[in-house]
């Protein structure tokens, strides 16, 4: 079996029925990782031994006539903020190595690894979560496969970097303002943030709790369904877990979409886009014949209070560090944090009283639409250390700006994927496909329906 750029249900289906064992499977990812990823730096930490070891318990189940579940023999990775048992959690901070190994891992790996997945290392990322382009000033910036000039983004980049260069199937990253949405659409992947608090976060290194979410990145729409309905199921040790029962995807994901009302965003959402990144958007709109607008009000407002509050629980979080040793951060999150930790208390208040209202104007669009598009980042990729970009004839600064599409939907929590777009020797963009809380169905059967043309080139 061809391995390279495999999705995950194929290699798991070859593993299952003795096509390739999982050893090989798993040492080829290896392999792969120790040939090619010293151009990439998408990876911190390759946990060879147990991986080999994880994979000959998967070989052995099979030998005996057992199922070891959907995703046996399947490698992945993880951002280095979920706990890996008997590796110290970095969450990209130098600060953090000096902690010990994590005693058990994260519900996420857990579940995967039940699953039949097979983990074989952890993912750079930025310090703390903080920030959209991994250039990390600890452990060196991950460079995007398409072309290692530019950023992968972030702050999930080396999740991102490592799907696309083809080195696993799949990964999980974090999604706090969209540290999911941004590198996959900048690296031409799958990203999936589902609804807040619809997956465990439990033994996941957070950053601003009102907001994070994990979710995953893949090569096709099918894996982010399987890896979805493995993750789900209310979890006793995340307090925002939900009790809602899972709903599974990869059985409904070819269902008829006809019926359902698909709209464009509108206003601020085709504002401060470079027309590549608006083409990509009526690209999938043509796929899916998709001709109605629809404007989600008070966007922006929406982003600045995603702002005020990010910053204020980040900074809220290490505020002893912050005090004792601020020369061991990362200079540009050090910053952010300082400035997050100044801000008043009243604006956070304010902010959370309009999230309230916001949420509730949002919740009464989707009376009349059951799906939304829009671009995941105005831009394609930036060349890693470049400062500053022209959008709308304005120059104005890379980092903050890379979500500008993704706060004000994080901001309430809503379920998105960002689905890859490729052009013809131009890099890769991403389009949003937004749903109302607990839609996760709707977004991936429309996902599905779209051409392998436009999403893998």
């Amino acid at each position: 079996m061809n391995l390279d750029f495999a999705d995950a249900l194929s290699i798991a289906a070859a593993v299952c029925s003795g096509q390739v064992s999982a050893v090989a499977v798993t040492q080829a990812a290896l392999t792969k990782i120790a040939t090619i990823d010293h151009k990439i730096n998408s990876f911190t930490t390759v946990t060879t031994e147990t991986a080999l070891a994880d994979a000959a318990k998967i070989d052995q189940e099979i030998a005996q006539g057992n199922h070891p579940g959907l995703l046996a023999g399947v490698p992945f990775a993880v951002k280095n903020l979920f706990d890996i048992a008997g590796i110290t959690t970095l969450a990209g901070a130098e600060i953090n190595a000096e902690n010990p190994p994590a005693t058990q891992d994260a519900t996420a790996v857990a579940k995967l690894k039940q699953a039949g997945a097979v983990l074989v290392g952890a993912l750079n990322m930025d310090e703390y979560a903080y920030g959209f382009v991994t250039e990390n000033f600890h452990y060196g910036a991950t460079h995007n496969p398409h072309d290692l000039q530019r950023i992968a983004g972030g702050s999930s980049g080396g999740s991102a970097a490592a799907v696309a260069a083809g080195l696993v199937p799949f990964t999980l990253g974090s999604d706090t303002n969209g540290s999911i949405r941004v590198p996959a659409a900048l690296c031409g992947v799958f990203g999936f943030k589902p609804t807040y608090g619809r997956l465990s976060r439990a033994g996941v290194a957070l950053f601003s709790s009102s907001f994070d979410h994990i979710g995953s990145f893949a090569r096709s729409v099918r894996d982010t369904a399987a890896i979805f309905d493995v993750l789900q199921g209310k979890d006793e040790r995340d307090p925002i877990s939900s009790q809602r029962p899972p709903e599974l995807c990869l059985p409904q994901l070819h269902q008829d979409i006809s019926h359902l009302r698909i709209a464009i965003a509108d206003d601020y959402f085709i504002q401060g886009a470079t027309p590549e990144a608006l083409a990509a958007v009526h690209k999938v709109a043509e796929a899916l014949g998709v001709t109605q607008s629809v404007t989600i009000p008070e966007a922006k407002r929406a982003r600045a209070a995603a702002f005020v509050i990010t910053a204020s629980e980040g900074a809220n979080l290490h505020l002893d560090q912050l005090r004792s040793r601020p020369q061991d951060f990362d200079p540009a999150t050090r910053d952010r944090f300082l400035a997050g930790a100044l801000i008043p208390s009243n604006w956070y208040i304010q902010a959370q009283r309009f999230r309230r209202w916001y949420r509730d104007q949002v919740r009464a669009v989707f009376q009349n639409v059951d799906i939304i598009l829009a671009p995941t980042t105005p831009i394609s990729a930036p060349f890693i250390g470049q400062q500053t970009m022209i959008l709308n004839g304005e120059e104005i600064l890379v980092r903050p700006h890379l979500g500008l599409f993704t706060q004000p939907l994080s901001f309430i929590g809503l379920p998105v994927l960002s689905v890859p777009i490729h052009h013809p020797n131009a890099l890769p963009l991403g389009v949003q496909m937004i749903a109302a809380p607990y839609n996760e169905a709707l977004i991936l059967q429309v996902a599905a329906a779209l051409p392998e043309f436009l999403t893998h080139g």
